[in-house]
């Protein structure tokens, strides 16, 4: 990512288009996100708490995880960074893990489906 080292929290919060409040209340569920804070309790974010802000949008937004599901990826993916041993599928329970994958997949069956209604109705020659 280019840009400057440090980022306010409206600068980050135009950055990935959710308000402020949002940042903060994300900032309490991930404690991995932690801007440095100065003078009047300003926050400034680093290259790699906006990175981690990115991810958690995309989780949470795109792919229709829960902020529980993307708190439990997030760590799940963080121990098998340090240990290099377990895949992220064997770190949580196959109900939890199986309710995680939820979202991203309603997501792709909805495409599918999008594309298999287009293909019928040019077959039908609609």
């Amino acid at each position: 990512m280019t840009g400057p080292a440090y980022r306010t929290i409206s600068d980050v919060a135009t950055l990935i288009g959710v308000p402020q409040h949002v940042l903060r209340f994300w900032e309490s569920k991930f404690p991995a996100i932690a801007p440095l804070k100065r003078g009047g309790n300003r926050r400034y974010y680093r290259p790699e708490d906006v990175a981690l802000i990115e991810r958690i949008a995309r989780l949470l937004h795109v792919e229709g995880y829960t902020i529980k599901g993307a708190q439990k990826l997030l760590g799940a993916v963080s121990e098998t960074d340090t240990t290099a041993t377990a895949p992220v599928a064997t770190l949580t329970a196959p109900a939890t893990f199986a309710r995680s994958l939820a979202g991203p997949l309603r997501a792709q069956i909805s495409v599918i489906r999008a594309d298999l209604a287009a293909a019928l109705d040019a077959a039908r020659g609609g």
